[in-house]
């Protein structure tokens, strides 16, 4: 996986390519190109599970910006909009269908979500900054996680989701 967002991917693997720039590439990954969105939360299915944290803050960065040409990647049908807008807040479907979201860094500090139930999804991000990008501890309605994800009934319940961020990696949630 490491080798995914460190190795040089020649310019001839995409020059025919009109989705996927330089822009869009960090090492192999591209995030330009949708399909590739899950990958750097596959390692919370390995034992270092905090280097999700790392490369979604890292691509939160370098990918998205507040200007007319702040995507690096094509947004067909809103995705690169999800996926940056599920990441801000904390989680993303890696498997759609599948009723869970795998744990990432949330960069909000606090946020609520309206439901399409009526009810209210709040997210808090507490002591979240640029360098406090790893989750020590989640709560979901007060009771702390013992896993990498939330499930779609914890989301579409609402209440409340509370990150705790620290500047040292240091989850500890089993791989259920």
């Amino acid at each position: 996986m490491d080798e995914l967002f460190t190795m040089h991917l020649p310019d001839q693997f995409f020059a025919d390519t009109e989705d996927i720039t330089r822009e869009g590439i960090i090492g192999n990954y591209v995030h330009g190109n949708e399909p590739a969105h899950h990958a750097a939360y596959l390692y919370n299915w390995t034992d270092e599970p905090w280097k999700t944290q790392e490369r979604v803050r890292m691509i939160l960065k370098n990918q998205y910006k507040p200007t007319p040409d702040g995507l690096g990647g094509n947004d067909d049908c809103g995705q690169m909009s999800a996926w940056y807008l599920f990441t801000a807040l904390g989680f993303y479907p890696v498997a759609p269908g599948s009723g869970q979201y795998s744990l990432g860094s949330p960069v909000v500090k606090t946020a609520a979500i309206k439901l399409e139930n009526g009810r209210t999804l709040n997210i808090e991000a507490r002591n979240q900054s640029e360098n406090n990008v790893y989750v020590n501890a989640v709560e979901v309605n007060g009771k702390i996680l013992n896993r990498r994800h939330l499930t779609h009934t914890e989301i579409s319940n609402g209440g409340t989701i509370f990150f705790h961020m620290s500047d040292k990696p240091a989850i500890r949630l089993e791989l259920k």
